[in-house]
């Protein structure tokens, strides 16, 4: 039987731009060759089973769609350990959108200390080899750390916030 992988897109159906309908990106993965295919949200989150490189979801979304997202593939296990790695779990837990965990397609570099001085007097950040998990109980929207983390790591990163972090966990769990 395939491995499980998930699927994390950035920048889709951000502020009405980057149109993609969870239907057709379960569409698209299946017509890649996917199997078991489920979405979660309307945010570019997806379990599938199957050999599908993140090129070529990237790829297909380009052709069927005229934009091209920056798309994240793990293996279930990779992802499972990125969440077991959060040392902000319990937080999350309390409260899934205070913390975001930032899924990095290469190896993040920790931020400058001018960016880091950005940090709000109870934002937290730790940046290990595979993700950055920030904790910011105030939450993200006005948080001037969180506005420059997507280019001061180094990488590609796309973020998700604890409560979906762990719905995309279970939906992956579910069809493994």
């Amino acid at each position: 039987m395939s491995e499980v992988s998930v699927a994390l897109l950035r920048g889709i159906n951000v502020g009405g731009r980057n149109s993609l309908p969870m239907a057709e990106l379960r569409d698209l993965l299946a017509g890649l060759g996917a199997e078991d295919c489920r979405t979660y949200i309307q945010s570019g989150n997806a379990a599938f089973r199957g050999d599908v490189t993140a090129a070529a979801i990237s790829d297909a979304i380009e052709t069927a769609k005229g934009f091209r997202p920056h798309a994240l593939v793990l293996p279930l296990d990779v992802y499972r350990a990125v969440l077991d790695a959060c040392p902000y779990s319990a937080e999350g837990e309390d409260d899934g959108k205070s913390v975001h965990v930032y899924f990095a397609d290469g190896t993040p570099v920790p931020p400058d200390d001018r960016t880091l001085a950005l940090a709000t007097h109870n934002e937290t950040l730790t940046v290990t080899e595979h993700a950055a998990y920030l904790h910011a109980p105030d939450g993200i929207g006005r948080s001037k750390l969180a506005a420059r983390l997507d280019k001061a790591l180094g990488v590609p990163v796309t973020a998700r916030n604890w409560k979906t972090a762990q719905a995309v966990l279970a939906l992956a769990e579910d069809i493994s």
